[in-house]
């Protein structure tokens, strides 16, 4: 039985993974009354996946490693949860709490992650298009940098791309918004890493 990826989000890597996880898929319906009594379901579309979880941290270090995670949390923004089997995801982290009295040896801990929808932006955005080859273009405001992009070989990971190329697996995530789960890759594919 081959060993599973630790779960991770943002930067944090947990030291196991959690013990249990469940992922909550909700849909908003409504009812119409229709005459003689019936009624008609509306479908008004799909809401969010609640991804929740709980886990320990046991060991000498384990109130600490609790406050590794806290910290995370206290982070706030978006950022990508990566699960050993499951589909990745953009999710928001909207829970963290103890399940018991902390001890320094021993922390029994729950979660919540709330995926985010991209289907559209929140903001306008200004986009800066560099051919390949060019050279960085300033225009007063902003500087457009060169595109640089790795091909994926056999038996690589976008993590693996990530690390080898200086940069973070949610950067990478940003620059090719068109990859939505980051555990399928394709031999060949071009991934931009700049």
């Amino acid at each position: 039985m081959a060993k599973l990826q630790p779960m991770r989000y943002k930067e944090y890597v947990w030291p196991h993974n959690p013990k249990s996880y469940s992922i909550t898929y909700h849909r908003r319906l409504t009812a119409r009354e229709v005459p003689y009594g019936y009624y008609v379901l509306q479908n008004l579309g799909q809401e969010m996946r609640v991804m929740k979880g709980s886990g320990e941290f046991v060991g000498k270090d384990a109130y600490e490693e609790f406050k590794r995670l806290a910290t995370v949390y206290y982070d706030g923004g978006e950022g990508v949860l990566v699960h050993p089997c499951w589909q990745s995801a953009h999710v928001y982290f909207a829970a963290l709490s103890l399940a018991q009295a902390p001890r320094p040896d021993y922390v029994a801990y729950t979660f919540e992650f709330w995926e985010n929808c991209d289907l559209y932006e929140t903001e306008l955005q200004k986009t800066v298009v560099v051919g390949a080859g060019a050279a960085p273009v300033e225009d007063g405001k902003s500087t457009a940098v060169q595109a640089r992009y790795h091909t994926v070989r056999k038996g690589e990971t976008l993590w693996g791309i990530a690390c080898a190329c200086g940069t973070s697996l949610e950067t990478i995530l940003q620059l090719n918004p068109g990859i939505k789960n980051p555990n399928y890759i394709t031999v060949g594919q071009k991934v931009r890493v700049a």
